[in-house]
C-alpha cells in the first residue's frame, strides 16, 4: 500500500525533471496503410506539444521564463519586430580562451538576434588575433577592446564584472540600447531572438534546473559578501550569459566587482567564484526576463533535456574530455 504511491511520485518527479519527452521511433511496416500512419504522427506530436505546454512559462514573480519556441516567446518577437534596436554582445577572449573566439563570432553571425544590429565587444589581449577580422553581415559591427593579459581562470573571474562595468561606462552604452555578456568558449547552435531582450536577463543552469534547492552551490560562508542563507533563492543563474538594458547590467556588474573586491580585501574569495557573488546579486534584484536552459547547455549526465539546444558551452564539455578527446574537439 505504500511502496505504489513511493513508486509513482519518484516517477513522475524524474518525468518532470526532464524537460522533454523522448519517443522512440522504429520503422513502419510497408503494409501500414496511410491513416494509420496519419494516427501514428498525431499521437507523437500530440505528445510533444503537451510536453511542451507543461513547461513552466513565469517565475513565481512574474518574469517570464524563455523558451525559444513557446507562443509567448513568438509575442515577444513579434512585439520586437516593430522596433529599431541596438544590441551589444560582449566577450572575454584572454590568454588561452582566445582560440576559441573565430568559433563563437562565426556562431553568433548565424544566431544571434538574426536580422537585428549587433556591435560585437571583444575585450582580449591578443588584438592581433582577429587579423584577418571575421566577416560580418549587414548590421553587425566589431569593437575591440583591448585589455591587460590576465593568466588563468580564476583572475579572470576576479576582473571580469569590473571589466564589463568599465565597457558599458565607455563606450558601450553609448552605441547600444541592451548588452549581452557570454563566455568566448561558448557556440550558438540554433537561432536566440528577441525573446531574451529585457531589463535584468539571467540564465539557468542546465545541471541545477528542477533540483531541490539544497542542492545549489550557493556561497555559505557567513563572512563572504556572497553568502546566501538557507531561506534565499529561487534558482541558480549560470554566469555564462547574462544581460539587459545597460543601465541595469551597470548597476549588476558595479556591485558585483565592489563586492569580490570588499572578499579580496578580507582575504575571502566565494567557492562559485563570480557566479557566487551574481547569484547573491540577483537574489536581491531579481531578474526582469529568466532564460531557460536552452539558452546554456552543455553535453553532461545532470543536464536537463531541452527542446532546442541554443547555446552549448564547449569549455565545459571539454572539462570533462580525455586529452585526446580535447584535441578531437579543438578544445
Amino acid at each position: 500500500m505504500v511502496l505504489f504511491p513511493l513508486c509513482k511520485l519518484l516517477s513522475d518527479f524524474f518525468r518532470w525533471r526532464r524537460a522533454v519527452l523522448k519517443v522512440d521511433t522504429h520503422p513502419l511496416p510497408l503494409s501500414l496503410e496511410a491513416e494509420s500512419v496519419s494516427v501514428v504522427r498525431d499521437i507523437v506530436v500530440g505528445s510533444v506539444e503537451e510536453q511542451q505546454q507543461r513547461l513552466p512559462l513565469e517565475t513565481s514573480w512574474g518574469a517570464p521564463l524563455v523558451w525559444g519556441d513557446s507562443d509567448g516567446s513568438a509575442w515577444r518577437r513579434a512585439e520586437f519586430a516593430h522596433r529599431s534596436v541596438r544590441t551589444g554582445l560582449l566577450t572575454l577572449a584572454v590568454g588561452p580562451y582566445g582560440h576559441f573566439l573565430r568559433r563563437f563570432l562565426s556562431s553568433a553571425e548565424l544566431y544571434f538576434l538574426p536580422g537585428n544590429t549587433v556591435v560585437y565587444y571583444v575585450l582580449t589581449d591578443s588584438p592581433r588575433a582577429l587579423d584577418p577580422p571575421t566577416p560580418l553581415g549587414p548590421g553587425r559591427e566589431l569593437r575591440v577592446v583591448p585589455v591587460a593579459e590576465m593568466p588563468g581562470w580564476e583572475r579572470l573571474a576576479q576582473g571580469r564584472m569590473a571589466l564589463l562595468a568599465a565597457a558599458i561606462k565607455e563606450p558601450v552604452r553609448h552605441e547600444v540600447e541592451y548588452i549581452f555578456c557570454m563566455d568566448v568558449d561558448q557556440e550558438l547552435v540554433a537561432p536566440v531572438g528577441t525573446e531574451i531582450l529585457g531589463e535584468l536577463v539571467a540564465a539557468l543552469h542546465p545541471e541545477l534546473y528542477g533540483m531541490p534547492r539544497h542542492t545549489f552551490p550557493y556561497e555559505h560562508e557567513p563572512a563572504s559578501l556572497a553568502h546566501v542563507e538557507e531561506d534565499e533563492g529561487d534558482y541558480y543563474y549560470t554566469s555564462e550569459l547574462y544581460g539587459g538594458l545597460c543601465a541595469d547590467v551597470y548597476a549588476m556588474a558595479q556591485a558585483c566587482s565592489q563586492l569580490i573586491l570588499q572578499d579580496q580585501e578580507k582575504g575571502l574569495w566565494a567557492r562559485g567564484l563570480e557566479e557566487s557573488y551574481l547569484n547573491r546579486y540577483l537574489i536581491n534584484r531579481r531578474p526582469t526576463c529568466v532564460l531557460s536552459p536552452e539558452y546554456s547547455w552543455w553535453d553532461s549526465a545532470l543536464a536537463a533535456d531541452v527542446p532546442t539546444r541554443r547555446v552549448v558551452s564547449l569549455g565545459r564539455q571539454c572539462d570533462s574530455l580525455e586529452p585526446q578527446k580535447r584535441q578531437e574537439q579543438d578544445c
